[in-house]
């Protein structure tokens, strides 16, 4: 066997599962060598369907054997503490689905124990790995787009509404997942405020607005709604020297870089630095960068591949998926409070940074 070859098991075979044993599966830097479920029947379509891998349906089997590297976990939320702490203990790499948890605390103890171990715990944020994130990442990090100013990210749709989670749970998770991505440090707003509305009495927020004031008086909104009659995937970037726009659903010109804003030139008036603004608009040309068609999860267990043998992070680690959920539970608290402005929560935060 080729010592670099790592192998992989898949825990859960519903919805996701398939998917990320397909991409282990094909790739050329893993095998895949289990695929576990409790129901041993759709374990064995999934290990049949993708190079006849074994089928296991005791995660405490699965977590004995030596001839592991990385377990993903690809099953309901409020597992993933467990199975991932499991996991982590019988010294497996772990990568988990979103979000990494039900609860930051528990996703806290996950990235505490990750880094106690030296195994990667990586978040499983596919939207990050898709060619348009990885190339807004890279002109943000290569300062084309100057200092960011704002964010504005849109996510509508006819969609199913969810019978155990609100639409900011369902859908804002991508939204946030993709600007901690792309923003240098990741994302640490200094509060959430969350506004929701549920007018056809579903008994949960059907549509709903975060605000984030980020650092250096940028600001980041991100709108959700499960009754749009249209389908919109939109993120906009403003920066000093350019905005950017990412629109997913136009496959011929994903992102559109803009020369254009408005410049604010100031000038001293008198010794009391009293001072007038004079204002210009910048109207400059338009590109569109060229982006690779590559999957997404192809990227992702590439990185997983990567983080394990340069015995570093991943790209998005655990403390990604912590910040995510960090955001998602202030935007619980400002919703009880009526949309008032809720702070994050300081201890998750303090060590999603410390593990970033």
């Amino acid at each position: 066997m080729d010592h670099d070859i790592l192998r992989a098991a898949v825990v859960g075979a519903g919805y996701w599962g398939p998917n990320l044993a397909r991409n282990f599966a094909a790739s050329d830097r893993w095998e895949l060598a289990a695929v576990c479920d409790l129901d041993a029947d759709r374990a064995a379509r999934v290990a049949a369907a993708n190079g006849g891998a074994d089928v296991e349906t005791s995660l405490a089997a699965l977590l004995e054997r030596d001839d592991i590297d990385a377990v993903a976990v690809a099953t309901p939320a409020g597992t993933h503490h467990a199975i991932a702490l499991a996991a982590l203990r019988a010294g497996k790499h772990v990568v988990v689905e979103k979000p990494i948890a039900d609860r930051a605390g528990s996703a806290a103890e996950m990235v505490a124990e990750a880094d106690a171990r030296g195994l990667v715990l990586m978040t499983d944020h596919t939207y990050c790995y898709t060619p348009a994130a990885r190339k807004i990442r890279q002109l943000v990090a290569d300062g084309e787009l100057g200092d960011i100013l704002y964010i504005d990210s849109v996510r509508i749709n006819l969609g199913l509404v969810q019978p155990d989670v609100d639409v900011f749970w369902d859908l804002a998770p991508h939204d946030l997942s993709i600007i901690d991505f792309v923003l240098p440090g990741g994302l640490r707003p200094r509060s959430v405020a969350a506004h929701g509305a549920d007018p056809i009495g579903a008994g949960r927020s059907c549509v709903g607005y975060l605000v984030l004031p980020l650092d250096g008086g940028a600001v980041a909104s991100v709108h959700v709604n499960w009754l749009s009659p249209t389908k919109i995937r939109r993120m906009t970037i403003g920066g000093s020297r350019r905005t950017l726009v990412w629109d997913d659903l136009n496959p011929q010109q994903r992102i559109s870089v803009y020369d254009r804003g408005v410049d604010l030139e100031t000038q001293a008036l008198d010794s009391l630095e009293r001072r007038a603004a004079t204002i210009s608009y910048r109207l400059g040309d338009t590109w569109s960068p060229a982006l690779e068609e590559r999957e997404a999860l192809g990227t992702m267990v590439a990185e997983l591949a990567d983080a394990i043998q340069e015995g570093r992070p991943a790209l998005t680690d655990g403390a990604a998926g912590l910040r995510v959920l960090d955001v998602l539970e202030a935007a619980d608290r400002s919703l009880a409070a009526g949309g008032g402005v809720s702070p994050l929560g300081s201890e998750a935060l303090e060590l999603a940074g410390g593990a970033a």
